[in-house]
């Protein structure tokens, strides 16, 4: 009998490949399925990205680049960076990976341990809780509200601060829930931190330009008291409509990206060549159709929360950014895991359940408005017709 590691049974997963695996068998087995459950742009990669990396293939990048990303690459995101948050960023801090996940396993798999504490945020992105537990750390659960549109509030951040804090984990705008915290909150929270200088800040910016009507990113980097231990993790996928791509990467503290280089070299080498000549075309070449799919997204959640919200059982608050709603189906009396499953079963349409992202998601669902308008409003007529019984 193999003997695996006794981590390995701390460690999840991400239950929204598992509704799409069971959403692609029912569609093998002939049912007519809307898939409101995997988080994707249902964009294509905008063309002149596509044809940087076709031009990169061709004239012979083929080989191994550089553990940490090409140069290009990491000075393109530098300037990026300067021109959206107005701060200067020292290219040799970032380092390219293949994926966010990458930056987010490296991060707490740095400061995770038995004994340490990591504060996460519960409705919240799964891999976040999974690798906490699978490095022995305990996982702290902030809790973020409803009534609050999902955003957290910096004293309940604060108060979770203990002496065994290693890693404060923050994402806005934010999965599952679309939730945008405001400015007066992450300048609040700033400030706070300044009480706890040993205590890295890990900010999921990924969602940081999809956002909507007078909602605001505020990206952590702003602020200069947590330079010294701020990890922001950015990427392409969302974007750019790019998560087959697989590229992402981060700006990681002095004292940290000497131990995430080594973690890239004994993990994955580097990031494939022609992905990393596409991210430059991205960062470098016209917005516009970056700008189109989110006027797209934000026609689409409109009409969603709107729609979501005349269903009998149903309530949606309006999310600030990123691709989701989060509806509260309380009062429909069944619970987020058995909403998924009839919805799925017996509507054909694929969701989330909310305690796939934590025990505060008991209650809700998860729908990703990546997908056209014809079929979500398809897919929100048959969720009205099968929890109404008809």
């Amino acid at each position: 009998m193999i003997h695996l590691a006794e981590g390995m049974g701390r460690l999840g997963t991400e239950t929204a490949f598992e509704v799409l695996a069971r959403a692609e068998a029912l569609k093998a087995q002939g049912r007519d399925i809307v898939n409101l459950g995997i988080g994707q742009p249902d964009f294509r990669t905008p063309e002149h990205i596509v044809e940087a990396a076709v031009k990169a293939l061709r004239d012979g990048h083929h080989g191994y680049t550089p553990a940490n990303g090409i140069l290009p690459l990491r000075e393109a995101i530098a300037a990026e960076w300067l021109k959206r948050h107005r701060v200067a960023v020292d290219p040799g801090r970032i380092l390219v990976v293949p994926g966010g996940k990458v930056t987010m396993f490296f991060a707490i798999a740095m400061t995770g341990e038995k004994g340490a504490e990591i504060v996460y945020p519960n409705p919240g992105f799964p891999i976040y809780e999974s690798v906490i537990r699978w490095t022995g750390a305990t996982p702290v659960p902030l809790p973020l509200l409803e009534k609050n549109g999902f955003a957290f509030k910096a004293e309940d951040v604060l108060k979770l601060v203990t002496p065994r804090t290693r890693l404060i984990i923050i994402n806005s705008p934010a999965n599952p829930t679309g939730g945008v915290t405001p400015r007066a909150e992450v300048e609040k929270l700033a400030q706070g931190l300044e009480k706890h200088p040993d205590v890295a800040v890990l900010s999921d910016e990924i969602y940081g330009r999809i956002v909507y009507g007078r909602n605001e990113h505020v990206s952590l980097l702003e602020f200069e008291s947590l330079r010294d231990r701020l990890i922001l993790l950015d990427g392409f996928s969302k974007t750019y409509a790019m998560t087959g791509w697989r590229v992402g990467y981060a700006l990681w503290p002095k004292a940290m990206i000497e131990g995430a280089v080594r973690l890239a070299v004994n993990c994955h080498s580097c990031v494939n060549a022609a992905s990393q000549w596409a991210g430059i075309a991205a960062l470098q070449g016209p917005q516009d159709a970056v700008d189109r799919m989110v006027k797209a997204f934000d026609e689409r959640r409109r009409y969603i929360v709107g729609a979501l919200n005349q269903t009998p059982g149903l309530s949606c608050v309006e999310p600030g950014g990123a691709f989701y709603v989060f509806p509260n189906v309380a009062g429909t009396g069944l619970t987020a895991k058995q909403a998924q499953t009839k919805l799925l079963e017996e509507a054909g349409v694929a969701t989330v359940a909310g305690t796939s992202f934590g025990s505060y998601g008991e209650g809700y669902l998860r729908f990703s408005y990546a997908n056209s308008l014809d079929n979500i409003k398809e897919a929100i007529r048959r969720v009205a017709a099968c929890l109404n019984g008809r």
